[in-house]
């Protein structure tokens, strides 16, 4: 099989851009190890920047995202029982952010993809990738027993960090920076009403919590946890009554409980590989960088990356290889500054187990100082709904 762009990877960077590529007649296949129902059933973020937002609706697929999506106008810090609200829309010049979670985004493209008759194979096993480094890469893979070659112009790597397209690259080739942080998120989803009718962000001294929520009638929590804790020892009724102890009083009592659909713990971790290039082998989504959850920036990272990629290959097929060749450079420089966002803002909400006395109350100060100062909460708002593109 011969095509212009082979996509390891049916997550949302691979799904966006092989719809973008093909609303730009390029010719593309995506490669996913696991059936359509794992990707699907994959529960991650649901807050997207305005640049993922206007990505979904170039590419198509953004009809039931504005029909379903709650968009929100500003989120809520609780501190010491207070709640500070950031005014993200009057903050930023009327910016928003939309809540739309990432498995109907999944669904959305997926359909939109079958319904044009594009090619996306799932389990395809065994999957390599050769000759990246010349003008003729080579992906190899196993479907049904079967060994299958394809050969293509570019390998677009969105295979997430524990994927096959950054393995391959010569260690000496690419530098991986890393932080890994000392307690994980334990999550909750629930057919429940949610907290808030925007997002409450918890600093407490038992440890952080989120309430978000993933429709009017579906919301997700999340409580700080220790790396040693089992998702097994966390019973429901476990779960909702450490909520209610990280809660201010008035949260507290008008929580509404129910039946988990879904728990889950995720460890936290700050990573960067660079470059982002690689001969004809780009990589793009988690499988380059990763960011703690904090402060919403995964999936719309991805979508940033696959942006600029696009625009790349789109402009390479119409005679202009300046795209491609500045694609590393430009996502680093945006992934740069959402990382150190996402770094601050777990800094800043979460306790550490080790934090120095001093450092405590600086991380204090600093908090105190963002909830009053118009300009702490202005940097706070545009880093959260994402800052400009630089073209």
């Amino acid at each position: 099989m011969r095509v212009q762009v082979a996509i390891i990877g049916a997550g949302p960077a691979g799904l966006i851009l092989g719809q973008l590529l093909h609303k730009a007649g390029i010719d593309a296949i995506i490669l996913e190890l696991h059936t359509p129902d794992y990707v699907l059933g994959r529960i991650r973020a649901g807050v997207l920047e305005q640049v993922a937002v206007d990505l979904l609706d170039e590419a198509g697929v953004g009809a039931r995202m504005h029909a379903e999506g709650l968009v929100h106008r500003g989120i809520d810090l609780l501190i010491e029982n207070r709640r500070h609200r950031i005014d993200l829309h009057g903050l930023t010049g009327g910016k928003t952010v939309m809540i739309y979670g990432q498995t109907e985004l999944t669904k959305d493209i997926m359909e939109a993809r079958k319904a044009a008759g594009l090619k996306t194979v799932y389990e395809a096993k065994e999957v390599s990738i050769h000759d990246f480094d010349t003008t003729h890469p080579r992906v190899r893979y196993v479907k049904d027993g079967t060994t299958h070659e394809i050969e293509c112009d570019f390998i677009a790597g969105c295979d997430g960090f524990h994927g096959v397209c950054r393995a391959s690259v010569p260690r000496n080739a690419i530098t991986n920076y890393e932080r890994v942080y000392p307690f994980g998120w334990l999550g909750l989803l629930s057919d429940t009403p949610p907290a808030s009718e925007e997002l409450i962000y918890v600093k407490n001294e038992r440890g952080f919590a989120l309430c978000s929520m993933r429709s009017h009638t579906r919301s997700r929590y999340y409580l700080q946890v220790p790396l040693s804790e089992r998702v097994e020892h966390w019973a429901d009724d476990r779960f909702w009554e450490e909520l209610r102890r990280r809660l201010d009083p008035q949260t507290a009592e008008t929580l509404v409980t129910g039946p988990s659909i879904e728990k889950s713990i995720a460890p936290l971790r700050s990573f960067v590989a660079e470059p982002l290039r690689f001969g004809r082998l780009f990589l793009a989504g988690d499988a380059a960088h990763i960011v703690p959850p904090t402060g919403a920036k995964g999936l719309n990272l991805a979508a940033s990356d696959v942006r600029y990629l696009a625009r790349g290959l789109i402009d390479f097929y119409h005679g202009d290889a300046n795209g491609i060749d500045s694609y590393s450079e430009r996502c680093l420089k945006r992934i740069w500054k959402a990382e150190r966002f996402s770094w601050w803002m777990t800094m800043l909400l979460h306790r550490f187990p080790d934090t120095h006395a001093f450092d405590q109350k600086a991380l204090e100060a600093e908090l105190d100082y963002v909830v009053h100062s118009l300009a702490a909460r202005t940097t706070l708002a545009e880093n959260y709904v994402g800052l400009a593109f630089v073209d």
